[in-house]
């Protein structure tokens, strides 16, 4: 878990993972849409896909990026266990 929240805990890995959301990019047209080196966008698809948050395919000579869903959808799962438990406390202490 921790990899997964330092992944998200970057402005610019949750853009990247908003970008991906709408469909797969090449690490190319991830780079166009941020003012920064590709060794930084780069690093940021590192971070993101080590996390499990993104897949990575090879088509031809292009790496084509994806968004993990599953991985997201097994966080929201934890965070909502989490509230959940939280709010269990509160009602017991009432």
């Amino acid at each position: 878990m921790t990899s997964l929240f330092k992944a998200l805990a970057d402005p610019t890995r949750r853009e990247i993972l908003r970008l991906l959301s709408r469909g797969e990019l090449t690490a190319g047209q991830i780079a166009e849409k941020f003012a920064m080196s590709w060794p930084s966008v780069s690093h940021h698809l590192g971070v993101l896909k080590n996390a499990g948050l993104v897949e990575v395919e090879k088509k031809g000579q292009y790496l084509y990026y994806s968004l993990n869903a599953t991985v997201l959808q097994e966080l929201m799962a934890y965070l909502f266990e989490l509230l959940n438990i939280k709010e269990d406390e509160k009602n017991e202490k009432k």
